[in-house]
């Protein structure tokens, strides 16, 4: 029994000196600031959280339209793609017919400033 008073008294001690280690207002001062902490991050979860279902609906209102916007502009490429071949194919054919219809390489740098709508932008 006495080495159990013991050892009850020299954890006490222990525990009264760890005590005396920590500051009880700087304890209180953190918790309050993690406290402040946790509050700002559930407001900022619940912001995020909003904002993604607006976005969803967002998402699902357009995406219709991106898709048949997408599908009209793949289709006016092919048209056109179609078209400045039938062109080129024109112009090859009156150029073997009518030579002095097209100037040479020299002068079609002079005449035409216009950009080349064949070539990729880059």
């Amino acid at each position: 029994m006495a080495e159990e008073e013991a050892i009850r008294a020299a954890s006490e001690e222990l525990a009264c000196q760890f005590e005396t280690l920590i500051n009880t207002q700087e304890v209180e001062s953190i918790r309050h600031i993690q406290h402040l902490i946790l509050g700002r991050l559930q407001d900022s979860n619940a912001v995020l959280s909003h904002f993604n279902e607006y976005s969803e609906r967002c998402f699902t209102e357009l995406s219709g339209d991106f898709s048949r916007n997408t599908r009209l502009l793949k289709s006016i490429k092919s048209d056109l793609d179609y078209i400045f071949m039938k062109l080129r194919s024109m112009k090859s054919r009156l150029k073997a017919i009518y030579p002095d219809a097209f100037p040479d390489a020299s002068t079609i740098k002079i005449l035409d400033q216009r950009p080349d709508l064949e070539r990729p932008l880059t």
